[in-house]
């Protein structure tokens, strides 16, 4: 089963919670909101993992773009009720160095929005949510850099592959 993904805003502080295995397929819409909080005040980012039951590393990259941006504004990044094996995937590629863990019921969260998306995203964007994912991974830990340089290369190949044949068609 697809992964759910539920997304509030209330005063700058922007909270997403994951119901499911996240994957890559779930990416895009998280991936296109820490696009847009580069230029946006951010309070904070937290994101409840109660009801995750897994994550490949595209989507743990793009939490990691999340996280960022709250901590270039001195903002809190936190992961909320994460269980032993999401935490230990989490560190295990440095999320730990951006995010604090916490627990948290979100009583006082009103509006949620459903933000997986309906629609499988275009080839072309979520090959560039892969790719942004892996380079803020290998950014933020160096020992990522192994692991995902091949992912990397292969996936920049694809999108100049794919951008030529869109600049043909025009």
């Amino acid at each position: 089963m697809k992964a759910k993904i539920l997304m509030a805003v209330e005063n700058n502080q922007y909270h997403v919670k994951v119901e499911g295995r996240a994957t890559f397929e779930v990416s895009s819409p998280l991936r296109n909101l820490a696009l847009k909080l580069k230029d946006a005040p951010v309070g904070g980012i937290s994101i409840n993992l109660d009801a995750c039951t897994g994550m490949d590393s595209t989507f743990i990259g793009v939490i990691a773009m999340l996280g960022l941006d709250a901590k270039k504004q001195n903002a809190p990044a936190v992961i909320l009720n994460a269980d032993e094996n999401n935490r230990k995937l989490l560190n295990g590629l440095g999320l730990h160095k951006i995010f604090t863990y916490g627990e948290d019921n979100y009583a006082g969260v009103k509006q949620w929005q459903d933000g997986s998306p309906s629609l499988k995203p275009p080839a072309l964007e979520t090959a560039k949510t892969v790719l942004n994912a892996h380079e803020t991974l290998m950014d933020i830990d160096e020992s990522n850099v192994p692991r995902f340089k091949n992912v990397v290369e292969f996936v920049k190949k694809d999108i100049e592959k794919s951008e030529d044949q869109e600049n043909k068609k025009s």
